[in-house]
């Protein structure tokens, strides 16, 4: 997977897993999970989709978020 480096000199990886329009929080958590099971190290979420809660309880669920990178 390629990175691309931001202004701040971090990288992170160029393709991320997006959750815009996943409202319902189980549907979330299991999507969020099973993208970190497929190898993406990228969480894309925003406060304007009103799950970022989901997002984080499925990247808790996940059991590796010592690798991840999440945009908000």
């Amino acid at each position: 997977m390629k990175n691309i480096k931001l202004s701040n000199g971090v990288e992170v990886p160029l393709v991320g897993f997006g959750t815009f329009q996943i409202t319902e929080a189980l549907e979330v958590e299991k999507a969020v999970i099973n993208a970190i099971k497929s190898g993406y190290r990228h969480i894309d979420t925003a406060q304007s989709y009103m799950n970022e809660e989901a997002v984080g309880k499925g990247i808790s669920k996940s059991g590796n978020i010592l690798d991840l990178a999440v945009s908000l």
